[in-house]
């Protein structure tokens, strides 16, 4: 199976077949069928991309229930740290949080669920991010906490005097005072 378990229960690593000839390479980001064998019954109504430069860091954000989104994270040119942090009430690896590169040449995507902050920081020159969404965007269910929260102590791999923040990002409060509504 293309699925690689992680440590968090519910994080899923996709890593697609890739079949590479002269030509270049081709593979299926997305297959409905791979996905429910793997018990995943999924159904992506959204896609939502950006570009950003080296040194940004978004996150961590997520949307509260009942508009909380299942997302499937890839990266369409250049290199990203993604990061998923677990806020899960109940959960094992509450707070815990799992990082990994994601590249256009690794074609790797990552699955986060429900019930979990995502964020990425821009490793390359710039960077295209696509991710699949299973729920649609509503303001008012946004969620975060400060990509810096020093409970979480995530290495996001950029210089403090490189970091490209938000204004919004940065006014976040940390995971301790963050209002969350889900369940392990």
């Amino acid at each position: 199976m293309p699925f690689i378990t992680t440590e968090i229960p519910g994080l899923l690593i996709f890593e697609p077949k890739v079949f590479e000839d002269s030509r270049g390479y081709f593979f299926e980001s997305y297959n409905e069928k791979i996905f429910e064998q793997q018990g995943i019954h999924t159904r992506f109504v959204q896609d939502n991309q950006s570009s950003s430069s080296y040194g940004v860091i978004r996150g961590l954000h997520y949307q509260l229930n009942p508009h909380a989104q299942i997302k499937l994270v890839r990266v369409l040119a250049g290199t990203i740290l993604d990061v998923a942090v677990d806020v899960r009430n109940g959960s094992p690896t509450y707070g815990r949080h799992f990082s990994i590169e994601l590249s256009a040449a690794n074609k790797r995507q990552l699955l986060v669920p429900i019930g979990f902050a995502h964020g990425f920081s821009v490793l390359s020159e710039q960077a295209e991010v696509l991710y699949k969404c299973d729920g649609f965007y509503n303001k008012e269910s946004e969620g975060g906490f400060r990509f810096d929260d020093p409970a979480l102590n995530i290495d996001w791999q950029i210089p403090h005097d490189k970091a490209v923040i938000s204004d919004k990002d940065r006014i976040l409060p940390f995971l301790e005072s963050a209002q969350t509504n889900f369940e392990f």
